[in-house]
């Protein structure tokens, strides 16, 4: 049996895949129920709902691809060890509430920095969290990058990233891009695995 094959993570890429498919099938009344809106009046034709804190990170942009794909890769490559360092229950309270951080910290920069506002959907809150996970476990294990093709330690690849992400967040070089729901799914995770420690440390 594939070892990356957990049964949380296995559920989740499952998740991803058929409500993308349902996304196809339903069109833009999935992605207005359940992607998430922004908070105000200004949106109202599909308002926010507290589920969609949770429900986003099952939905992926229609019309690439990529979208999809890059995010249940890297769920695929990661999740399952860090299930197995985890522990099932331990993994999926993880995931969510690094989608939920993700979520909250995406709603708070767009109100605060009054950015235009749309509806935001993907997995990247949640992998964010998994590739902060990861570093923080295994900070010495090479990772290769895509492009370019450069193997370097997760601690570094993880400092990097994040560090890439809160540049472009800055800057919006990357339109389209939420990036500081990447950085709040970081967060979160961090904030978790913290918390995690320290308990066990008392216990």
């Amino acid at each position: 049996m594939n070892e990356r094959m957990t049964p949380v993570n296995t559920a989740l890429i499952v998740a991803n895949l058929v409500v993308y498919g349902l996304q196809f099938l339903l069109g833009r009344s999935i992605e207005n129920l359940f992607a998430l809106q922004p908070i105000g009046d200004f949106y109202m034709h599909a308002p926010f709902r507290i589920w969609q804190l949770v429900t986003y990170g099952f939905l992926h942009s229609p019309y690439t691809i990529a979208h999809i794909f890059f995010n249940l890769f890297a769920l695929y490559m990661f999740g399952g060890e860090i299930e197995r360092l985890f522990g099932s229950r331990r993994y999926a309270i993880y995931y969510f509430l690094c989608v939920i951080g993700a979520a909250l910290m995406h709603l708070l920069v767009v109100h605060v920095a009054e950015l235009p506002p749309a509806p935001m959907v993907g997995a990247s809150g949640g992998v964010f969290g998994l590739l902060l996970a990861f570093g923080m476990a295994w900070p010495r294990r090479k990772l290769m990058l895509l492009f370019p093709p450069i193997p370097m330690p997760a601690w570094l690849f993880v400092t990097l990233y994040g560090a890439l992400e809160l540049y472009l967040g800055i800057t919006q070089t990357a339109q389209g891009v939420a990036h500081f729901a990447h950085l709040g799914g970081m967060a979160t995770g961090f904030v978790l695995i913290r918390y995690w420690r320290q308990r066990a440390r008392r216990g």
